[in-house]
């Protein structure tokens, strides 16, 4: 996707309107127009990536910095049990816009959200195996 198609880079620049919550020179934070729960808030650096792993890492320490921070008001405006913080890449894994976002998703006890974690356990020796074809890529 080219920087010119990016919704979230039209919304940096002020061509599409959102509930800003917070905003400076490298992040903008505004509400998800299709919330999970009230209050649920996307974080989006400034600059366009598409994924986590395509930022650089001086912009990523940045983006983290201010991450705690923006969740941390967006728990104590809610006053929510607690909260998820979800960063999606790829379409497999839910990523809809294709530039780098963080969603933050403020969680009460008995909402019903994310009820049930897929977890299973691996086949003996298929972990290491799976560890090694990581460890290969660094």
């Amino acid at each position: 996707m080219s920087v010119k198609d990016c919704v979230f880079c039209k919304i940096v620049t002020g061509q599409i309107p959102v509930t800003k919550v917070f905003e400076d020179d490298v992040v903008l934070a505004f509400l998800d127009i299709g919330p999970i729960s009230d209050g649920h808030t996307l974080v989006v650096p400034k600059q366009h990536f598409e994924k986590l792993h395509d930022c650089d890492a001086g912009l990523l320490s940045q983006v983290g910095s201010r991450l705690g921070k923006i969740a941390g008001a967006v728990a104590a405006g809610m006053s929510c049990d607690g909260y998820n913080v979800l960063c999606n890449n790829g379409r497999a894994a839910g990523q809809l816009v294709e530039h780098l976002h963080f969603h933050i998703i403020p969680r009460n006890l008995g909402d019903g959200i994310f009820e049930r974690w897929p977890a299973y356990k691996y086949k003996q020796g298929l972990i290491e195996t799976i560890a090694a074809k990581i460890r290969k890529k660094f």
